[in-house]
C-alpha cells in the first residue's frame, strides 16, 4: 500500500520494518570477524520485534544467498557492510561533536538506534531521541528488560515528526541557546520533499551557532529512474515473500522533486562536507557495493556533516 501523509506503522510494518532491517544488519556486522562495529543491543532488539525473517537472518538460520536475486544490483548481502559503514560515520560524528564541547544531541526518528546506551558519552551529555510513541515505548521497555542503562541523560520525545516536535523537544529540555549535534540517519528518503525542507527549517530554528548536523541523503533521480528503481527493489525482494516476509519496499518513499540537501542547508546558514557510501566503505576496509546503472546503488548515498554559522566542517 502506498504511503500517505498520515499513515502509521510499528517496527514490523511499513517504514518501521526498515529500522528492524538496519538493526539486523548491525547485529550481523557486530558478529563479523573481526567485528566492524559493536552494537550488542541490535540482535536482542530484532528478536524482540519478532519478525521471523529478520530473526532467522541475524541468527544465521537464513542466509542472504537464500533470498538474493543473483542478477539484481541490490542485495541483502550488501547490508551488513553498508550499515556498518553508516553506523561508524554517525558514531564518529557524535564523538567529534562531543570532543568539540557540544553537550546536547538529538537523534531524529531514532527507531532501534541504541547509541544512548552503547556510546561513551561525556558525563554531562544529554541525548534526545524522537520517534513515534509506540516505537519509543517498545525500545525503552525492551532495553530496560535487558538491564541496559543509558550512558547519557536520555530524554525520549514520543512524537511523530509530522506533528509539532520542535515544541515537544523544547519541553523535554532542549536549550536552543547552546549548540546541538543532530543526526537524520535513514530518514530523508521516507519524507515527502516539502517535509524534508521543513525538517531542515525546524532544525535550523532550534540550533545555536556552532551546532552540527549529520544527514544521509539520496541524490535526486529522474522519474524514469525512480520507476526502474522501484522495479529493481520488487525483484530483489521477491524471494523474501517466499520466506514469509511481504513488504513492497518500492512504496515506502514519497515521489516528487527534492532540493539538494547541502545546497538547501547552505541557504539556511549551514556549511557542509559530503562523503558518499563508496568512500565510507573503502575508508573502513569494507567490501565495495558493485557499480550499477539502475540508480539503486547504495554506493551513491551521500553523508553530509554540516556546521551552523561557522567555517566548513572538518
Amino acid at each position: 500500500m502506498p504511503r500517505t501523509e498520515n499513515d502509521t506503522w510499528d517496527l514490523a510494518t511499513s517504514v518501521g520494518a526498515t529500522a528492524t532491517l538496519v538493526a539486523a544488519a548491525r547485529a550481523i556486522a557486530t558478529k563479523s570477524d573481526p567485528p566492524v562495529i559493536n552494537d550488542q543491543f541490535a540482535e536482542p532488539l530484532v528478536r524482540a520485534v519478532g519478525v521471523d525473517f529478520f530473526t532467522r537472518w541475524v541468527t544465521g538460520e537464513l542466509m542472504a544467498a537464500d533470498v538474493d536475486d543473483d542478477e539484481s544490483t541490490w542485495k541483502l548481502a550488501h547490508m551488513p557492510d553498508a550499515m556498518a559503514a553508516r553506523t561508524r560515520f554517525f558514531d564518529s560524528f557524535f564523538r567529534n561533536a562531543a570532543q568539540a564541547g557540544i553537550r546536547q544531541a538529538v537523534i531524529l526518528a531514532s527507531g532501534l538506534d541504541a547509541r544512548s546506551y552503547r556510546l561513551d558519552w561525556p558525563t554531562d551529555m544529554t541525548v534526545f531521541e524522537i520517534d513515534q510513541p509506540e516505537v519509543i515505548e517498545f525500545k525503552t521497555t525492551t532495553l530496560a528488560g535487558l538491564g541496559a542503562v543509558p550512558k547519557a541523560d536520555l530524554r525520549t520525545v514520543a512524537i511523530d515528526l509530522r506533528q509539532d516536535w520542535p515544541t515537544a523537544l523544547r519541553q523535554a529540555g532542549l536549550d536552543t541557546d547552546r549548540p546541538t549535534a543532530w543526526i537524520a540517519e535513514g530518514l530523508l528518503g521516507y519524507l515527502p520533499p516539502e517535509a524534508q525542507d521543513n525538517l531542515m527549517d525546524n532544525i535550523t530554528s532550534l540550533s545555536a551557532p556552532g551546532s552540527r548536523l549529520a544527514v544521509e541523503a539520496i541524490p535526486q533521480r529522474p522519474q524514469h529512474d525512480v520507476e526502474q528503481a522501484r522495479e529493481v527493489m520488487r525483484r530483489s525482494t521477491a524471494k523474501w515473500r517466499e520466506h514469509g516476509f511481504d513488504l513492497d519496499w518500492g512504496e515506502l518513499g514519497f515521489e516528487g522533486e527534492r532540493k539538494d540537501v547541502a545546497a538547501y542547508l547552505e541557504t539556511l546558514g549551514w556549511h557542509s562536507d559530503g562523503t558518499d557510501m563508496s568512500e565510507l566503505l573503502a575508508k573502513n576496509g569494507l567490501s565495495a557495493v558493485p557499480p550499477t546503472h539502475d540508480s539503486v546503488s547504495m554506493a551513491d548515498t551521500i553523508y553530509y556533516t554540516s556546521i551552523f554559522g561557522k567555517a566548513r566542517a572538518e
